[in-house]
């Protein structure tokens, strides 16, 4: 099996995809591999790492902790994410701790190579700021659904949003997720998800499988 170079690599990544080829050449040189376990740490909430970190392959879980401890799960991203542009561009620390869900295999590009790539590739700077929309449209939305629904809309919302369409009427959630990783997403306690969960199950809304897969069979859930 071919090894894959760093150009093979950034070639699969969008932001990258209107770079000219000396560009590209010139980044592959630039980006280093590095290789994250479950667990560990991308970026740092508060903490500044002077990068930008592009996920090659695994996942990883964008979340938000107050000085109580207290998380709230904002994303969670995988192959063809990256993360730390922002950081990278108003220069201030991380606003959320970013933590591979799996192993992650990722490329990271450093703040100078990052900057000068921005300011010399007009795509690659509309990209960039395509992805910022997308990520403060999703904001909206989350805060929107935190002031405007109650519980059982908002981990309605969130079933769902985690779905995949598998049949005319049914939606599937093919990962294992728990209730206190929907907690965590939702606002509320795991106490109160795992009775709207009850609620849904006993409605036939939703149905855990034997896999711990979720199928959802009817939309009209979102709608309490």
């Amino acid at each position: 099996m071919a090894v894959l170079t760093n150009l093979d690599l950034l070639r699969r990544v969008s932001i990258f995809s209107e770079l000219t080829d000396h560009q590209m050449g010139q980044l592959a040189d630039a980006v280093t591999k590095r290789r994250v376990k479950r667990g560990e740490l991308i970026v740092e909430q508060g903490k500044k790492s002077n990068a930008l970190f592009i996920i090659l392959s695994g996942k990883a879980r964008v979340v938000m902790t107050d000085r109580r401890g207290k998380e709230v799960i904002l994303d969670v991203i995988g192959s063809g994410d990256y993360v730390g542009e922002i950081s990278l561009i108003d220069g201030n620390s991380h606003s959320a701790n970013v933590q591979a869900d799996t192993q992650c295999d990722l490329l990271v590009l450093g703040r100078e190579e990052f900057n000068r790539c921005l300011m010399s590739n007009h795509a690659m700077a509309h990209s960039v700021i395509q992805g910022l929309v997308h990520r403060l449209r999703n904001a909206d939305a989350k805060i929107s659904s935190l002031a405007l629904m109650d519980v059982y809309g908002r981990v309605a919302q969130s079933l769902m949003a985690s779905a995949e369409v598998v049949g005319e009427h049914e939606l599937l959630i093919r990962q294992k997720i728990t209730r206190q990783d929907i907690a965590k997403k939702v606002g509320a306690s795991r106490e109160m998800v795992s009775r709207v969960m009850r609620d849904f199950e006993d409605q036939g809304f939703i149905c855990t499988n034997q896999d711990g897969s979720i199928s959802l069979t009817e939309r009209r859930a979102v709608a309490r």
